[in-house]
């Protein structure tokens, strides 16, 4: 029999909030489901049922269901707690995801809970919050076992049993000097297997893959991808001392909000938009791009009113227009698509961009000719005049080009300027082929048409 899924459990719930049936909401939300699933089920509610939910969560279970759910919305849970229950809470989150989240909290609410920790919990916090979110130092954790290299396999099994339990994701043990810089690491495997009277410093590696405190999330991501890593060794750039280690569940985190990043971006939205937000936080966010689009769209039509005289006389012209506009549109939005999608995996740079260059406007310019053929030809049987045909033949072609033109280059000059290419680049391609469309459409139409 299948488990129902978060949907089904949202009707159930949905129902039993309108019958009231609130001991019913209770059981399955403390202890009935698994807290991701209940996590699940808060971000699939409304505003309302959402608070609604929560304050049926015993607060022993909140802090166990808090993890899971979208760093937006637990900094609105967090928000309205005091500094005992954020304590509690924040103890069932790992180090770097707590820092992710004190971050975007109130400055007097941070230093309280600071203040509420121990010293060596809140040295390594700190540590944490001196690094950016997006940097492998605010993606790493603190919590690692390490070893002296001049000690025996035997002490190292007897200081691992002194250990209830270890770190999770650790597939090896870190070597460091007495003053904490870092020398290298002992796979597990290795440990197991190796002699007793053997010392860390015969069987460890020293050739291995580190990753720097300053160093962009998304290079470590694409790291270990490509060393197939479970974990690698955080230090810092000039004392090559061990700051913490990064693990495989935070680098999949990162390629899922790289992705969700790529996708929400096209569309002027933020990472952390919330599906269920509120009306007036929604309208904001939205409204910014709507404006930004109106610009571009006033700009496009100033381009056609420049031409009102000959659309007066060519009527057909009017009815054509959108064709030229939408196929470099979409033309550019491959090309867009494709780089901004190379340039997320660093796989696009000065070496490869010419000839990246030179394939799109090829490919441009054998598209721009075939579809400006069939669409030529579609305008003669519609229209019955060779003029208006050759007309919009040429236009396309000019804003396919144009489109190829714009989207290769367009996100690698973005990148440069230290802007993000999802987020502008959308925007600004519209723009450009939209213009171009309608400027050689139209002044093709007046050189030759009028």
């Amino acid at each position: 029999m299948n488990e129902p899924t978060t949907l089904e459990h949202l009707q159930a719930v949905s129902d039993s909030l309108e019958s009231g049936a609130t001991m019913q909401i209770k059981y399955l939300l403390n202890g009935a489901l698994p807290a991701q699933d209940v996590a699940r089920l808060l971000e699939s509610s409304p505003p309302r049922e959402r608070k609604l939910l929560w304050g049926l969560i015993d607060h022993t279970n909140q802090g166990e269901v808090l993890p899971y759910v979208s760093e937006e919305i637990s900094i609105q849970f967090m928000k309205s707690m005091d500094t005992e229950r954020l304590l509690a809470v924040s103890e069932h989150f790992d180090n770097d995801d707590l820092a992710d989240i004190l971050q975007q909290l109130p400055e007097t609410l941070v230093k309280e809970v600071l203040a509420s920790m121990t010293a060596q919990n809140r040295a390594r916090m700190e540590a944490l919050l001196s690094y950016s979110e997006d940097s492998a130092g605010g993606l790493m954790n603190t919590d690692t076992i390490t070893i002296r290299p001049n000690i025996t396999v035997d002490i190292v099994f007897r200081f691992l049993r002194r250990h209830s339990e270890l770190p999770e994701m650790t597939d090896s043990l870190l070597v460091v000097s007495r003053t904490d810089r870092f020398l290298g690491m002992l796979p597990l495997t290795k440990l197991l297997v190796a002699d007793a009277d053997a010392t860390v410093r015969d069987i460890m590696e020293t050739e291995c893959d580190v990753i720097y405190a300053d160093q962009d999330a998304a290079e470590v991501a694409q790291l270990f991808e490509k060393m197939d890593l479970v974990s690698a060794p955080v230090i810092d750039p000039e004392t090559k001392k061990l700051l913490g280690r990064i693990t495989i569940d935070d680098v999949v985190d990162v390629i899922r909000d790289e992705a969700e990043h790529s996708m929400l971006s096209m569309a002027g939205l933020d990472d952390d938009e919330d599906t269920f937000a509120p009306i007036i936080q929604t309208s904001k966010r939205r409204a910014v791009w709507l404006g930004i689009n109106l610009v571009t769209a006033f700009t496009a039509s100033y381009v056609i009113g420049l031409f009102q005289d000959t659309l007066d006389k060519v009527v057909a012209l009017a009815i054509l227009m959108p064709i030229v506009a939408s196929m470099g549109g979409i033309a550019g939005s491959q090309v867009l698509t494709l780089v901004i999608r190379g340039i997320a995996l660093n796989q696009i740079g000065n070496a490869n961009a010419k000839w990246l260059l030179n394939r799109e406007i090829i490919v441009g310019l054998i598209n721009g000719t075939l579809w400006a053929a069939v669409i030529a030809a579609l305008t003669y049987m519609w229209f019955g005049d060779m003029q208006i045909a050759y007309v919009i033949a040429g236009a396309i072609v000019i804003n396919l080009l144009f489109a190829a033109l714009t989207g290769t280059l367009l996100p690698i000059a973005l990148k440069k300027l230290g802007i993000d290419p999802a987020l502008a680049g959308s925007v600004i391609l519209t723009t450009v082929t939209d213009v171009v469309g309608f400027l050689s459409f139209l002044g093709l139409a007046t050189i030759f048409l009028i």
